[in-house]
C-alpha cells in the first residue's frame, strides 16, 4: 500500500465532509430564500428561480460525495484486504423450530475476531434467506483454524450451544467460509456446517 494512501483518504474524505457541511445550509437558505424572494419582488419572475437552481445544485453535489464516499470506501476496503490475504467469514440460516440463534462467536487461530448478538429484525433477514457478512480480515498463507460458537435456544426451549472447527488452507487467492445453520429433520436437531466456497 502507498505510504500517502491514509494522507490521500483523510484529505479527500475531510474534502466530502466540508461538501456535505456546505451543502446542508446552502439547501436550508435556498429554501429559506424562496418565500422571501416572493415576499419582497412578486412581479420579478427570475428571483424565483435562482433558489430553486441553486437547490437543484446542491442536491447533486450532495449526490457526488456520496457516490465519491462509496468509492472511498470501496478503495479502502480493497487496499486493506489484498486478494491475496482476504479472508471473510459469512453467517447463514434456514432454521425453522429447532433453533432460535441468539448470538455467534468466531475464534480463527485461537484468536475472537468476532462476536455477534442478533437482534429479532436480523433473524428475520436470516430466515428470508440472507447472509451477514461476519468477519472481514487479513490472513497470511498456511494451514489455518477456525472454531465457531452458536449460542441460542434448541429444542424444547432449551439453552443450547454448539461449536463447530475447520482447518483449511489458505493460499494466494481469498477464502470465503460460511457458517450454514440448518434444521435436521432426520435427528429433530439443529446442525451447523461449514462451508468453504471455491
Amino acid at each position: 500500500m502507498p505510504k500517502t494512501f491514509p494522507q490521500a483518504l483523510r484529505h479527500a474524505l475531510a474534502a466530502a465532509g466540508c461538501l456535505l457541511a456546505l451543502a446542508a445550509p446552502l439547501t436550508s437558505w435556498s429554501r429559506a430564500a424562496v418565500p422571501e424572494a416572493a415576499a419582497s419582488a412578486p412581479s420579478a419572475a427570475s428571483a424565483p428561480a435562482d433558489p430553486v437552481a441553486l437547490d437543484a445544485r446542491v442536491e447533486g453535489l450532495k449526490s457526488d460525495v456520496i457516490q465519491l464516499n462509496r468509492d472511498l470506501l470501496l478503495l479502502e476496503e480493497e487496499l486493506l484486504f489484498p486478494a491475496s490475504t482476504q479472508v471473510a467469514v459469512f453467517v447463514s440460516s434456514d432454521v425453522g423450530d429447532l433453533f432460535m440463534l441468539d448470538s455467534v462467536q468466531v475464534l480463527l487461530d485461537g484468536k475472537e475476531v468476532g462476536n455477534h448478538l442478533y437482534t429479532e429484525r436480523e433473524l428475520v433477514a436470516l430466515r428470508r434467506g440472507g447472509v451477514q457478512r461476519f468477519y472481514l480480515g487479513n490472513l497470511r498463507s498456511g494451514e489455518h483454524t477456525l472454531v465457531a460458537f452458536f449460542v441460542g435456544k434448541g429444542p424444547h426451549e432449551r439453552d443450547y450451544k454448539r461449536g463447530t472447527t475447520l482447518k483449511f488452507e489458505k493460499g494466494s487467492e481469498p477464502k470465503y467460509v460460511e457458517l450454514q445453520i440448518k434444521d435436521s429433520a432426520r435427528t429433530l436437531q439443529p446442525v451447523f456446517d461449514v462451508k468453504v466456497w471455491q
